[in-house]
């Protein structure tokens, strides 16, 4: 699908073309998602070099997410979504040419959407392609921050459920879950971190002053947000050593019940293994009250043992 942004007064107006479409006057965004073989081929009258594909846009090596060439400037770019508990990244290749944005991608984005929202409600004001661009920019990284906000209120949950056996399992798949989610925070922040860069870099001689300060509020944002991704990093593995402390001891206990049993019952044991032996002459054998005092001495053997690490406190 192909989705045209065209400017109209710091308005963005959409219109959804088709191969058969031409690329209207004014148009600053063109956003492509999960284009088919005949909107690829209307593509190509658009590059000079050739369209971006999936594989490319996979690529983590700097020099493949962020160069110029005939076709302009070119941004790889990495952004977090959310399906359930799950949380993946979608990469998107942005590229800019002198007033206008081609966005493709592969997966649906909840930022588009939102941003869709927002030009709809004649929320959005944007003067040029860049300002597009370093709006969506901006949507990502307060995603981002919504994101580590949720995972704090996550970790917060989770530590009340540390003590608590039923809740174990559940607890350790949320832990699990939030700490993907984290990673994928933290790859994007620096994605983010690396692409503003190369903006600034790139046209500092183009840019206005405004877009300039903006790109530096945004670099201040993610800088102050990824201490946080380590921070969140450390409360996990926090939780999930105290979680496998908390089973550890529980298995502790059931070991130590069988244990003090085995030693309880070793002075009985022994007893009844002296006189299950089999000679010829033992004097208790013909004692009416051989057998009751056999059993008198092993529970006695029994319950001094028990009552022994009772008064030291081993139960």
């Amino acid at each position: 699908m192909i989705t045209a942004y065209i400017l109209n007064n710091q308005i963005l107006d959409i219109h959804t073309l088709g191969p058969d479409d031409t690329l209207p006057d004014n148009t600053v965004w063109l956003d492509v998602y999960k284009p088919d073989e005949e909107e690829r081929e209307w593509l190509t009258g658009l590059f000079l070099e050739e369209v971006p594909d999936k594989e490319e846009l996979d690529d983590i090596e700097a020099s493949a997410r962020f160069y110029w060439d005939s076709d302009g400037l070119h941004i790889h770019s990495l952004f977090p979504q959310r399906i359930g508990r799950d949380t993946k990244g979608v990469h998107v290749s942005f590229t800019l040419r002198n007033n206008l944005l081609i966005s493709i991608r592969e997966e649906d984005i909840g930022l588009v959407r939102l941003l869709r929202h927002y030009m709809r409600q004649e929320r959005l004001e944007v003067e040029d392609a860049l300002d597009v661009l370093l709006e969506v920019q901006s949507l990502k990284v307060d995603y981002l921050s919504d994101l580590i906000e949720d995972g704090y209120k996550t970790l917060e949950g989770t530590a009340d459920q540390v003590f608590e056996a039923e809740q174990l399992t559940p607890m350790l798949k949320e832990l699990i879950a939030q700490e993907e989610t984290n990673g994928q925070i933290r790859l994007s922040l620096h994605d983010t971190r690396r692409a503003l860069r190369f903006l600034k870099r790139s046209l500092r001689q183009k840019m206005s002053g405004e877009q300039a300060k903006w790109i530096d509020e945004m670099l201040h944002d993610v800088e102050s947000l990824l201490p946080h991704t380590q921070f969140l990093f450390d409360k996990i593995n926090f939780q999930l050593e105290a979680a496998m402390g908390v089973t550890n001891l529980e298995q502790n206990k059931v070991i130590k019940i069988f244990s003090v049993a085995a030693v309880v019952f070793l002075p009985p044991t022994l007893i009844a293994s002296i006189y299950g032996m089999n000679f010829a002459k033992m004097p208790e054998l013909a004692w009416g009250y051989g057998y009751p005092l056999s059993l008198g001495l092993m529970m006695m053997s029994a319950f001094g043992t028990y009552f022994f690490f009772k008064r030291k406190g081993w139960l």
